[in-house]
C-alpha cells in the first residue's frame, strides 16, 4: 500500500498518525468517492492494536499539554487555523473529492468555518472563568481541569468542520485526542494531522486512527484511560458506544440522529417559507439538522406546494465541482440503497411522489417531496439522511406542535410564522435542542448545541463545550485565621 495517495492533486497521507508519527496497519480499506464511484485509494485499516496505541500516546503526552499555559494552548490552536486558511483550497477539493457536497459550500463556507472553530475556543479559553463568591465567609473559587485523553468519533456528511467542532475545544481545555473519523471519508483528518504538526502541537496530542465501525471503536470506547468521549452519528451506533462507555463510566456527549419539523403557518411570507424548506435539500439532505417533515397549515397547503415543487424543480443536480450545482451525490451506495428503500415503501404504503421518488444516475438520488403520509409510518417517524422530504397539513397551533413533536427525536424545528406573539408561544412548546423562526442553519459557537429525545445527551459550544471537556474543580477557602472550617 503506497504511503500517499494524489487527490484532486492533493497528496494525503493515508496511514494513521499516532504519537507525532505515521503508522501503518496490515489491512487497508477501499475509499471511493461518490462523484463517479472511482476508487482514491486504500487506507490504513485499524483495530484493537492502533487503538491501543493512540491512546498511550494520548495518555503519554496529556500531563505536559495540560500543564501547558492557557496562553500557549491558544497560540497554537491560532497557528493551526493559520494553516487551515492556507489550505482551503486544497481541504476543499478533497473532501469534496471524498464525501460529494458542494465545492463551493467547501470554499466559501465550510473550510473557513473549520478555522474559526479553533480561533473561536482558543479565544473563550483566555476569558473562560467565574468569578469568586462567598459561602459563611470562606472563599469558592471554579476552576476547569483538563479531563486527559478524549475520544471523538466523527460522521462523513460534513467530516472536517464537525471533527473540529469537537477537536479545538478538546484541545483548548487542556486534553489530548483520539479522532476517528468516518470511513467513508476519511481524508481532511489526515491532512488535519499535518496541519497541526506543522502549528508545533506536541507529539501526542492529537491523534488520527481510522478504520470501520466497531473493529477500532469498541477498544477506543472501553478503554479505561479514556476520559470523556464525543459522537455524532446514528442512534443504534451511540447505543453501542453507550454501553461499551458504562464499564468506565466515561462521560459522553452524543449528537445524534434527527427528524426535524419546519412549521409553516398561514401567516408566514411564503416565498420564505418555501426557500426554507427547498433548502432542506442541502448537501443532498445529509444534515442531521435538516427539517424534513413539512408541516403547513391547511390554508396554503396547495400554493405552498405548487410554489415548492416550482422552486425544488429549478434545481440543478450534478458534480458537486460545478458552480451551478445545487445537490451533489449521496456519499455511498448503501446510502443510496437505504434512502430509495424508504421512499419506495412509502409509495407502496399510500404516499404519493409531488417532487421526484426516483434513483438517478450514479450515487443521486432526485430531492423528492411525499404528500399522503400518515403520521405513525416510518418515512415520517425515522431518518432518512437523503433528499427526501414529507409534507404533511395542520388545522391549528394544538395540531402542528402534536404533529411536531410526534416523534422520538428532538434535535430541531424551525417555524416560519409573521406572528411574534404566535412564534414566542409555539417555539415555548416544541422539543428541541435548536428552534430557528423564518431562518435556518444559523449557528454561533457561543450557544449551546444538542438534542432533546434519542437526539443525543449534553450541549457543546461555548463555555458548555469546556464543561464537557473539563473537570470542574470548585476550592472553597477559609478566611485568614481560620484554622478549621466552621461547615
Amino acid at each position: 500500500m503506497p504511503d500517499k495517495i494524489v487527490v484532486a492533486g492533493v497528496a494525503v497521507d493515508t496511514r494513521h498518525w499516532i504519537g507525532g508519527k505515521r503508522v501503518a496497519s496490515a489491512g487497508t480499506f477501499t475509499d471511493t468517492s461518490p462523484i463517479d464511484g472511482g476508487v482514491l485509494g486504500e487506507i490504513a485499516r485499524g483495530g484493537p492494536a492502533e487503538a491501543e496505541a493512540a491512546v498511550a500516546a494520548a495518555r503519554e503526552a496529556f500531563p505536559a499539554w495540560a500543564a501547558t499555559p492557557r496562553a500557549e494552548r491558544a497560540r497554537i490552536l491560532h497557528a493551526i487555523a493559520d494553516g487551515v486558511e492556507k489550505r482551503i483550497e486544497e481541504l476543499a477539493v478533497v473532501e469534496t473529492t471524498d464525501n460529494g457536497a458542494l465545492l463551493r459550500s467547501h470554499r466559501r463556507g465550510v473550510m473557513p468555518r473549520v478555522a474559526h472553530n479553533f480561533r473561536f475556543f482558543a479565544d473563550w479559553l483566555l476569558t473562560l472563568g467565574h468569578e469568586d463568591f462567598e459561602t459563611r465567609g470562606h472563599t469558592n473559587h471554579v476552576s476547569w481541569d483538563p479531563a486527559g485523553p478524549c475520544v471523538l468519533i466523527t460522521p462523513w456528511n460534513a467530516p472536517l468542520m464537525l471533527a473540529t467542532w469537537k477537536v479545538a475545544p478538546a484541545l483548548a481545555a487542556g486534553d489530548t485526542v483520539v479522532l476517528k473519523p468516518a470511513e467513508w471519508s476519511p481524508l481532511t483528518a489526515s491532512l488535519l494531522a499535518d496541519i497541526a504538526a506543522e502549528a508545533g502541537l506536541p507529539a501526542g496530542v492529537l491523534n488520527v486512527v481510522q478504520g470501520y465501525g466497531s473493529e477500532i471503536g469498541d477498544t477506543l470506547t472501553s478503554h479505561p484511560d479514556v476520559r470523556r468521549i464525543s459522537f455524532t452519528g446514528s442512534v443504534p451506533t451511540a447505543k453501542r458506544i453507550a454501553a461499551s462507555a458504562a464499564a468506565n463510566l466515561t462521560p459522553l456527549s452524543l449528537e445524534l440522529g434527527g427528524k426535524s419539523p419546519l412549521l409553516v403557518f398561514a401567516d408566514a411570507d411564503l416565498d420564505l417559507a418555501v426557500d426554507l424548506a427547498v433548502e432542506q435539500y442541502d448537501n443532498a439532505g445529509q444534515v442531521c439538522l435538516a427539517a424534513t417533515r413539512i408541516l403547513v397549515e391547511e390554508s396554503v397547503a396547495e400554493e405552498f406546494t405548487r410554489r415548492f415543487a416550482d422552486k425544488a424543480g429549478a434545481l440543478t443536480q450534478g458534480d458537486p465541482r460545478d458552480e451551478a450545482t445545487d445537490i451533489g451525490p449521496n456519499i455511498h451506495p448503501r446510502q443510496l440503497e437505504k434512502i430509495d428503500g424508504f421512499v419506495r415503501r412509502a409509495v407502496e404504503a399510500g404516499a404519493r411522489a409531488v417532487v421526484g421518488g426516483e434513483r438517478r444516475d450514479g450515487q443521486f438520488y432526485a430531492p423528492t417531496l411525499l404528500t399522503d403520509v400518515a403520521q405513525d409510518s416510518e418515512i415520517v417517524q425515522e431518518e432518512v439522511f437523503g433528499p427526501v422530504l414529507t409534507l404533511q397539513t395542520f388545522a391549528d397551533e394544538d395540531e402542528a406542535v402534536r404533529l411536531a413533536n410526534d416523534t422520538r427525536f428532538g434535535l430541531a424545528a424551525t417555524l416560519a410564522t409573521g406572528d411574534p406573539e404566535r412564534a414566542e408561544r409555539v417555539t415555548a412548546r416544541l422539543v428541541a435542542g435548536t428552534v430557528w423562526v423564518n431562518c435556518f442553519f444559523v449557528r454561533d459557537l457561543q450557544a449551546p448545541f444538542g438534542g432533546s429525545r434519542q437526539s443525543g445527551v449534553g450541549r457543546e459550544g461555548g463555555t458548555w463545550s469546556f464543561d464537557f471537556y473539563c473537570d470542574l474543580k470548585n476550592t472553597v477557602t477559609a478566611p485568614k485565621g481560620w484554622s478549621h472550617s466552621h461547615g
